[in-house]
């Protein structure tokens, strides 16, 4: 019975974070479950349709290459898992450590694993966090990594390190800084855009406007953590704005309940927060002709 109380409790879970009215049903004591949204799910063929849904949900996963398993863990990450079905743009905007970028990056790998697409790429701006760095020693890729080491950070998580190497060399993974986007077409890809608050709006306009077909775009971002010289040249609250609205477009805003880094992180932005240190610009709604 733990098993079933686990899954009474994931569709309700599943209704909760749908809005919905619901109650979980176990049919016939063969541990089938379903939930009834406004009352209008009832049967045992609709049920184990319902199964389905609730399983699929839930199980289409990534392990992490300690066997743990990938999983949205808040509200939000489970509506960025939710609209990736249905939108092929998505913003991810909000603090440090909710897990914006992590969930980007699985989605990406279970759809490389499941041939949804044939490459996946990963991109950032390169702009120093409020640091003059200086003279980097080494070739163009030895200068560049240490901007994008946070994306091989999580993919070395996600895919073990023979295999991930393999796919970096074949080209099936790519990372790279965003102006080397220019000029591509991306094409059965996905592609993640991260740090995206550092873009300028020509930039993320440019990057935006790479997409080909069978593709796939994610762009996450916090803006309250802006390094550009002038914060006002931020291009991500300024395209949310212009882009919110169009079908096939979603915009999922995570914020300080997402964060799921070390307790005292929630505490810290709360704190900044309350200070107004974060200076966040508003995102702007209006749209361009």
């Amino acid at each position: 019975m733990d098993m079933v109380n686990r899954l009474i409790q994931i569709a309700k879970g599943i209704a909760l974070s749908l809005g919905e009215t619901c109650e979980a049903v176990v049919h016939d004591g063969d541990h089938r479950i379903a939930y009834i949204a406004n009352g209008h799910i009832s049967g045992r063929e609709q049920g184990q349709q319902m199964e389905e849904s609730v399983f699929k949900y839930f199980e289409d996963e990534t392990r992490a290459n300690n066997g743990t398993v990938v999983r949205a863990r808040t509200v939000n990450q489970q509506r960025l898992v939710r609209l990736y079905d249905a939108d092929d743009l998505l913003f991810a905007v909000g603090p440090a450590g909710s897990g914006k970028t992590y969930t980007a990056i699985a989605l990406a790998v279970r759809a490389l694993r499941e041939k949804v697409v044939r490459r996946v790429i990963l991109t950032r701006p390169a702009v120093e966090a409020g640091e003059k760095l200086g003279f980097l020693p080494g070739d163009m890729k030895e200068k560049l990594d240490p901007y994008l080491q946070p994306l091989y950070d999580a993919l070395n998580e996600m895919i073990p390190p023979a295999r991930l190497q393999k796919f970096m060399e074949e080209g099936t993974i790519q990372i790279a800084p965003l102006a080397y986007m220019r000029g591509r077409t991306l094409d059965n890809a996905f592609v993640i855009l991260d740090e995206a608050q550092n873009t300028t709006l020509p930039q993320i306009k440019m990057f935006l406007t790479r997409m080909g077909r069978n593709a796939k775009f994610i762009v996450t971002g916090d803006v309250t953590q802006i390094d550009l010289p002038r914060r006002s040249d931020s291009g991500l609250t300024r395209a949310i704005g212009i882009l919110r609205g169009v079908k096939g477009i979603g915009v999922v805003e995570f914020d300080r309940r997402d964060i799921v880094r070390h307790e005292l992180v929630k505490h810290i932005v709360e704190a900044f927060d309350r200070h107004g240190e974060s200076e966040a610009p508003p995102v702007r709604t209006d749209r361009k002709s």
